[in-house]
């Protein structure tokens, strides 16, 4: 279970809703049980309490009290219990005010009464409603007719936290973009324009003397958080370098932290060689290390798209599992469906294995300013987000990691299901060689997300049936 402070993150709008030939009287305690049981689960809710004498949502005077309320509150998700049958087109004409995830639920109905009636008919109405949703374009995400103690409540209560988290750093992402991308990287071109209209995904680009200028500033004035920074390294890392580049390392971390503040940005790219070395005399991927760490992903090569992949595999944990960015590099030398993931050290201190080291030089470049160490074991969400010819996909799927030969720069060997297949998806395209992951399963969260930000999912084995059935299917068979 994700934490209460992680959770916090996202505001969501409470519409429980009724009808009035059903019991009002069974959909007011159900409604009081409901919101009874987000605040054990630690959700961060906006109530309609002050609405109407039920606290429900049933008519056109309380559809305004209720959509002004949330318009001010600036919610992040809507979650409509319809706690009797549930007036559908209210509920509906709510929804379609808002551009924000959608969830629907109603609580199982008791056993009927002893002379064969009903109270609340909560199933009927999840029907009526996601008809009427569909007339009103509003894509939705549903949790399975439930009691309200079954384990499938709270799951889908939180994951639907997490699938509005994703969707919330998606549409509100701007990334520094820091030089031109290598002119022999031609495989990260992106279409700026089409990032922004399509998405809404703004880039703040600047050259690379901008940053190497303010680098070179905080290194002339001394600036006290050199030392503050260096002393933030040696707490997660061994670090091999001589002074004066570790100075460079630090100031380099911080003038690119400095610029993405400066520019907004929750993320950044960066040509990070060759002429970056021939300016300061370090690579940055140490730097961009501690980025990672600190919550801001920066990836190298002016992979804009790489870093759309980082902030969503991390956003879907609600930040409670670092990110990496790798080269997907070579094939397993003696594991069939074994694949190297890679870099020069660009990877969160987080999710190392190891003590994390920061090395005199790597064999890609002989420059300082990498950081080497392999990645914790485990089961990994690994995501690429790209597109091409207007089209955008999100490549995603499940991999473990495995042993393999040492290598050096931060680096894990996966095991896949059938490697043949995600290599085929990688040639075939549109992706390409780099590629984000975290340790934990998120793709059902990336793939409900991507109805709401209209990036369609592409898994690189066939798990779609295993995908619906998370959302909508008994919890034996997801296990299974």
């Amino acid at each position: 279970m994700v934490n209460k402070e992680a959770l916090k993150k996202i505001k969501i709008g409470f519409v429980p809703t009724r009808r009035n030939i059903f019991s009002a009287e069974a959909a007011i305690e159900f409604a009081n049980y409901t919101r009874e049981k987000m605040d054990e689960i630690g959700i961060n809710y906006v109530d309609i309490k002050d609405v109407n004498s039920d606290g429900l949502l049933y008519d056109d005077e309380g559809l305004e009290k209720v959509y002004k309320k949330f318009r001010d509150e600036e919610i992040d998700g809507l979650f409509i219990a319809n706690e009797n049958f549930g007036t559908e087109y209210e509920v509906a004409r709510l929804a379609a005010k808002f551009n924000v995830p959608v969830l629907l639920w109603g609580p199982r109905d008791e056993a009927p009464a002893e002379d064969g009636s009903r109270r609340r008919d909560t199933q009927c109405g999840l029907f009526a409603i996601g008809k009427v949703l569909r007339h009103f374009n509003v894509p939705f995400t549903y949790i399975r007719n439930s009691d309200i103690d079954d384990p499938s409540f709270t799951r889908g209560l939180v994951d639907f936290i997490k699938v509005c988290n994703v969707v919330k750093t998606f549409r509100s992402t701007r990334i520094l973009q820091v030089g031109p991308r290598p002119f022999d990287f031609w495989s990260v071109i992106v279409n700026e324009g089409e990032l922004l209209e399509k998405f809404g995904i703004q880039l703040s680009p600047i050259p690379l003397g901008e940053l190497t200028t303010a680098m070179k500033d905080i290194l002339e004035k001394k600036d006290p958080r050199i030392e503050e920074t260096k002393d933030t390294y040696r707490k997660w890392a061994d670090v091999q370098i001589e002074e004066k580049d570790f100075d460079k390392v630090a100031a380099l971390k911080l003038a690119l932290e400095d610029k993405m503040h400066q520019y907004g940005c929750n993320a950044g790219v960066i040509q990070c060689w060759t002429e970056l070395q021939r300016e300061i005399g370090i690579l940055p991927y140490a730097s961009e290390a501690l980025l990672q760490t600190e919550g801001l992903p920066v990836t190298c090569e002016v992979d804009i798209n790489g870093a759309i992949s980082e902030l969503l595999v991390e956003s879907a944990t609600l930040g409670e599992e670092k990110a990496l960015f790798a080269d997907v590099n070579c094939r397993h030398p003696y594991n069939e469906n074994g694949e190297l993931l890679q870099h020069l050290g660009t990877f969160a201190f987080q999710t190392a294995k190891n003590r994390p080291v920061l090395p005199p030089s790597h064999f890609v470049f002989d420059y300082p300013g990498s950081a080497a160490f392999e990645i914790k074991d485990g089961d990994y969400t690994l995501v690429r987000f790209d597109g091409d010819h207007g089209k955008y996909s999100m490549l995603l799927g499940n991999a473990k990691t495995c042993e393999g030969p040492y290598e050096q720069g931060t680096y894990a060997w996966f095991e896949f299901q059938n490697l043949n297949r995600f290599e085929a998806k990688y040639v075939y395209g549109p992706y390409i060689h780099h590629m984000a992951a975290v340790r934990a399963d998120v793709v059902p969260i990336l793939a409900e997300a991507g109805k709401y930000i209209n990036v369609t999912p592409d898994y690189f084995d066939p798990i779609s049936d295993k995908v619906d059935a998370y959302w909508y299917g008994d919890l034996e068979s997801i296990i299974d």
